[in-house]
């Protein structure tokens, strides 16, 4: 049975919402690579996981494409040739998933450009109208 995920103090995945499945890997492994199931297919059920509302919607915007319809997510690793390591890699890649959703995006507050860099902005379109002003040809 494979042990909770910690995402944060409040925040853990608990091991009933986890589900682990080894599948033949392509990439490096030679012709060992055709005998040894060593890639980790990790689904992890969001329904049986406990998140804030706001984070839950986030982390269904990052998913994106790894998230199906039943509200499953699935995560992949065949970083290595070794199972264990991969399925370590691909909890790893759950608890930043679920860490990058909990934080709260920062509110952009519209600002108004200071009176100077008005003024300044002006004064250099005056200049350069100026500047084209005298390029042009008065005999017309």
């Amino acid at each position: 049975m494979l042990a909770p995920i910690v995402v944060s103090a409040a925040v853990v995945i608990p091991p009933e919402a986890l589900e682990v499945t080894a599948v033949r890997a392509s990439g490096p492994g030679g012709q060992n690579v055709n005998k040894v199931s060593s890639k980790i297919e990790l689904r992890v059920d969001l329904a049986k996981v406990r998140l804030p509302d706001d984070a839950r919607a986030r982390l269904v915007a990052l998913a994106g494409s790894r998230l199906d319809a039943a509200g499953v997510l699935r995560v992949t690793s065949d970083k290595t040739r070794d199972r264990p390591r991969n399925l370590d890699d691909a909890c790893e890649k759950v608890r930043e998933l679920v860490a990058r959703a909990l934080v709260r995006p920062k509110v952009r507050r519209a600002t108004k450009p200071t009176r100077g860099s008005v003024e300044r902005r002006l004064k250099a379109k005056r200049a350069k109208s100026q500047i084209k002003h005298t390029r042009r040809d008065d005999t017309e």
